[in-house]
């Protein structure tokens, strides 16, 4: 209890976005609600706030955030230059909410990630976890390539040697202390289902349940599955490397089986031209030279980008308001 005492409880929701006008005045409605209830109950501070973050959409979702900001105090908004990508888009609304809050939980905007799950965050964070997960509880709402897809995702992270949280999306929660600390993470390549694990604080896990998308389609393309899977892979391990070193001695040794059986074949007399054996060895060898120059090329290149230093993202506007007129938001809550 004295624990419990001691931690701040200023929360802010970051909400990264991409195209979500369809659905984003539903959800900052939601959220509202949410938020109010938590500071009626005590939970959490009256200086907390929604941060949404535009990640460069190329619809109305931007307007609708300044129009949200204007209408009430407990709506922030942050805008890149362009579309730098939802892991930076989480990065960005964590490190501009640190200044201000005591925890931090990132949010997708489509309300499929039950927002009621807030309370045992909470709960979890006022216990003395640093670093709570969102983990769904099941994937029955997902269709078949859906499902496929994730359970080939998550079976490859672990498989090379990427230590990730299955069924761990982006929906978490992180204090302050955390925030701090992933600060200190300089890598331009992100891949944060990865990087936060690694910083070792006490942890705990929320399980929840998937609700059907309000609105819109979802914008993780099969392609932006596949990408964001190369990154945690190369980012987070160099297990390929080493199954590539293992394959090179494999062939290698097959290699040099092939020269002795052609040894042997010529001292014996037994000189048949063996078309379908070289064109087999040579395919595969060749084909393995590419699949293993790919890979290594994939580090070659994070490599260069890391070196060039440039930045994550460009913050093109930021709207921010003094929490000094909650009140004013509260008064429809208490019916004045």
């Amino acid at each position: 209890m004295n624990e419990q005492q001691k931690r701040e409880n200023t929360l802010y929701l970051v909400v990264p976005c991409y195209n979500e006008e369809e659905v984003l005045l539903h959800t900052a409605e939601v959220m509202l609600v949410k938020l109010k209830r938590l500071i009626k109950e005590g939970k959490i501070s009256s200086k907390s706030k929604v941060m949404f973050v535009n990640d460069g959409s190329r619809d109305n979702t931007w307007n609708l955030i300044n129009a949200l900001c204007k209408q009430s105090v407990f709506f922030s908004g942050l805008s890149f230059s362009r579309n730098y990508g939802h892991q930076s888009a989480i990065l960005a609304g964590m490190m501009a909410a640190r200044a201000h809050a005591d925890m931090v939980v990132t949010i997708d905007a489509d309300l499929q990630q039950d927002i009621e799950a807030l309370d045992d965050f909470i709960s979890c964070y006022m216990a003395g976890c640093e670093i709570v997960y969102g983990v769904r509880c099941d994937r029955d709402s997902d269709g078949f390539f859906k499902k496929l897809s994730a359970n080939v995702f998550y079976g490859l992270m672990h498989l090379l040697g990427c230590k990730v949280m299955s069924n761990h999306a982006d929906y978490r929660l992180l204090s302050k202390r955390a925030l701090d600390a992933l600060a200190e993470y300089k890598e331009v390549n992100l891949f944060l289902r990865g990087l936060i694990p690694t910083m070792g604080f006490q942890s705990d896990v929320v399980y929840f349940e998937v609700k059907k998308r309000e609105a819109g389609q979802s914008k993780y393309t099969l392609k932006k599955m596949i990408t964001l899977a190369t990154d945690g892979i190369t980012s987070m391990s160099t297990r390929p490397i080493q199954i590539i070193t293992i394959l090179g001695f494999l062939v290698s040794l097959f290699s040099f089986c092939m020269i002795i059986y052609c040894i042997i074949d010529w001292f014996s007399g037994r000189n048949v031209p063996g078309y379908t054996t070289s064109l087999v060895v040579s395919l595969l060898t060749g084909g393995l030279t590419i699949f293993s120059l790919g890979i290594v090329g994939e580090y070659v290149g994070k490599i260069y980008l890391e070196t060039k230093a440039r930045p994550r993202y460009i913050v093109e506007s930021f709207i921010w308001k003094e929490a000094g007129d909650e009140a004013e938001d509260m008064k429809e809550e208490n019916g004045d």
